[in-house]
């Protein structure tokens, strides 16, 4: 008993330590994205511009501007752990951004827990993030398998399309889509009435297509993201998909992968996400600002890192703290509301509830500009969007 509070009072000491060190520092926030690889489009260089975006918006913090940095974590959790690290230990990093491809999030979000740092997740889409391996120093700001697939298929489902074939390809994030949309849809009354499992990076679709097409199913649902959905949609339209009275859905599409298609082979594809540019006069004057820098439009992982980052600093500046804990519990106690975040609300689990949005890709003709890729058909409220609170099996949440 004696030894336990012993190393319990080192490791407080420790803490008291390092954020005693760090006071005349300035709130450093590193942005760890995939820089190169198949999510670049939507986050890498976009992602660190819009955290710069959101610290010179937030303003001075501990007498300073807050410092962003970034690095590339290749999409490997390993990497990305090792350089978390470093930045903690070495480089007094306070918050941890993006962090895109789950096993990376779920990596880092863990180590920065225990070396009392905050993680602002924009980018990882495993819903285990704010479920069992759920943690009071974290944040997911954006979106999650669950709210992606379920509001999405839900609409679908209910407008009367009932039987759907999932293309998905070997990896978790794919299984977690299929996952929550299969609920979702037999919630709905629909049924599944075939999968298949294209390895990840295949050069062909053709012989799952077919397989889909065979089944007649009144949705092919892809549960891919990246190369693999750009390629898979492509060929699709190559088999003449959809059918007459077919839907395809796009279980995390983006209008990145609409301009790399183009409309008239993404045009009519369903989608569900966070943010759009275009839709209304707050998202276009952040769009706008963003595309001086980037020149594209900005992504919905984009303007999630802007959001978290901004609201991030708020917090800090509210607490006057840089414990992660106790800025996350501000975090919690304030309102946010802005140009992504509607109707907002941050729960114990660390889930930002907001509303989402159904798209429809415009046909050729129905776009009238640059990257007027969307119809919008649906609001998605948080609540409906987004797991109930008591089902994740977060152990911060008290029943």
């Amino acid at each position: 008993m004696k030894s336990a509070r012993l190393v319990t009072s080192v490791a407080v000491s420790l803490v008291a330590f390092s954020l005693s060190a760090r006071a005349e520092e300035p709130l450093k926030i590193g942005v760890l994205t995939d820089m190169a690889g198949p999510y670049s489009d939507v986050t890498g260089k976009g992602s660190v511009a819009a955290a710069e975006m959101a610290a010179e918006d937030a303003g001075a913090v501990f007498g300073q501007k807050a410092v962003i940095i970034s690095a590339d974590h290749q999409n490997k959790a390993d990497v990305g752990s090792a350089i978390a690290r470093r930045w903690i230990e070495r480089e007094n990093v306070d918050a941890i951004a993006d962090l895109v491809t789950s096993s990376v999030a779920l990596a880092v979000q863990s180590l920065a827990n225990q070396l009392d740092r905050v993680t602002l997740i924009s980018g990882g889409a495993s819903s285990d993030l704010t479920g069992s391996a759920c943690v009071p120093t974290s944040v997911s700001w954006t979106y999650d398998s669950y709210s992606i697939s379920t509001g999405l298929t839900k609409r679908v489902a209910t407008s009367g399309a009932k039987s759907w074939f999932f293309i998905t390809p070997d990896y978790a994030f794919g299984t977690a889509l299929q996952r929550d949309a299969s609920a979702a849809l037999q919630r709905a009354g629909g049924e599944v009435v075939g999968s298949v499992r294209p390895p990840m990076g295949a050069s062909d679709m053709s012989s799952f297509l077919l397989t889909a097409q065979s089944k007649r199913p009144n949705v092919i649902a892809f549960a891919s993201a990246g190369d693999d959905l750009i390629l898979s949609i492509r060929q699709a339209h190559e088999f003449g998909l959809p059918e007459p009275n077919q839907s395809l859905v796009s279980l995390f599409g983006s209008v990145y992968m609409v301009h790399a298609l183009g409309l008239k082979s993404a045009q009519g594809t369903l989608i569900s996400e966070a943010f759009y540019w275009d839709l209304d006069e707050q998202t276009r004057s952040f769009s706008r600002r963003f595309f001086d820098r980037v020149h594209t439009m900005p992504s919905q992982i984009h303007a999630g890192t802007y959001s978290a980052v901004l609201n991030y600093i708020r917090a800090v500046q509210k607490a006057g703290s840089r414990n992660a804990k106790t800025v996350v519990a501000t975090l919690r106690d304030m309102h946010i509301e802005d140009m992504f975040a509607r109707n907002a609300v941050l729960r114990a689990d660390g889930r930002l509830v907001h509303d989402m949005y159904l798209f429809k890709v415009k046909t050729p003709e129905e776009s009238k500009a640059p990257w007027d890729y969307y119809k919008l058909e649906a609001v998605i409220p948080g609540q409906e969007a987004f797991r109930p609170l008591g089902e994740g099996g977060c152990p911060l949440v008290v029943h």
